[in-house]
């Protein structure tokens, strides 16, 4: 019986060393593959935008044989369904879409966050509107990005005006589409972020009802592919000191950061110098502060039904120490 059973047990032995040798190479591959493109996700305006306009990640990471690739996105929504299917590997959004993405199952982290910056988002009315303030939007089409940074915006401003989310008509639309119902009356208001923002003000005249000051901290968030970060921690680092040192830039250097996200978002100098003056620059690691405030959003959607269940942040934050000691 050992005679017979013998060669199959080392055909077996030899195809399980087999299988496992072809299982290292693929690993290998797909961990050489993950080191040689990093996959950026952008949006038209911030820290990510004006790091491409440098060329001062790409010309780093070069000289590690790493490729950057980078993809412009509308908002800050579809940027993190990009993340989850597996198209970009690191990207910036505002407050609100990493809670939907995160109620929908996405496996992402946050990464680290800008300082707030509550002037460059706001409510903005056509110039020759009749409304004045927020408490006159009570039955008026409201249009925004749904889950985009401005979809907390328009619940803070509203609750303090006196008036329930479900009081007004919200309309969802991405930017661009929303501009053209902003510029044609379908809508009566329009809750949006720079440069859309600035744009809308230099270009179309529109009035500020209200903007975040009071009200909400507008942070921008670097997320990253959760298994990304995880095996690749060293090159998030080099992400986030380059992030540091490019807002270093930018806040000594106003007018030539300007200069370079004019090039790189094709818009108006006077629009992207309104947008500029109230940036805030200065990544850092996310604090339990902040996550206790992504919380007290998420909470607030959970009460409103905008998202299906309750959610615990902190589950979801990039810890890179132990990413390094899983290494």
């Amino acid at each position: 019986m050992t005679i017979k059973t013998r060669p199959d047990y080392q055909r077996r032995r030899a195809l399980g060393l087999l299988s496992a040798a072809a299982l290292g190479v693929f690993a290998g591959a797909a961990g050489a593959q993950d080191k040689a493109v990093l996959r950026i996700g952008y949006q038209k305006y911030g820290t990510l935008t004006l790091l491409k306009g440098r060329g001062t990640l790409d010309q780093r990471l070069a000289a590690q044989g790493i490729t950057v690739k980078w993809t412009e996105f509308p908002a800050g929504p579809v940027l993190l369904e990009g993340l989850n299917v597996g198209s970009i590997d690191f990207g910036t959004v505002g407050e609100a879409p990493p809670i939907f993405a995160q109620a929908a199952g996405a496996d992402l982290v946050y990464v680290a966050n800008e300082p707030p910056a509550p002037r460059s988002e706001a409510i903005v009315a056509p110039k020759d509107s009749g409304l004045k303030a927020v408490s006159d939007l009570k039955g008026k089409k409201i249009a925004l990005n749904k889950g985009s940074n401005v979809h907390y915006l328009l619940v803070r401003a509203l609750e303090k005006a006196g008036l329930k989310y479900s009081e007004i008509t919200p309309v969802f639309l991405p930017p661009a589409d929303a501009r053209a119902a902003f510029e044609r009356g379908s809508v009566d208001a329009w809750v949006i972020w720079d440069p859309f923002l600035a744009a809308a003000e230099k270009q179309l005249g529109a009035r500020v009802l209200a903007d975040g000051t009071g009200l909400v901290s507008n942070h921008q968030f670097y997320l990253a592919a959760r298994p990304y970060a995880e095996r690749n921690p060293e090159i998030v680092r080099i992400l986030i000191e380059e992030l540091a040192r490019v807002d270093d830039w930018g806040r000594a250097h106003p007018k030539e950061a300007a200069a370079v996200l004019t090039a790189q978002t094709g818009l108006d100098a006077a629009t992207v110098d309104l947008a500029v003056e109230r940036y805030s620059y200065g990544v850092k690691l996310i604090s339990p502060q902040v996550v206790a405030e992504q919380q007290r959003i998420a909470d607030v959607f959970t009460q409103l039904r905008l998202i299906p269940k309750p959610l615990r942040i902190a589950d979801i934050v990039w810890q890179p120490l132990a990413a390094s000691a899983s290494k």
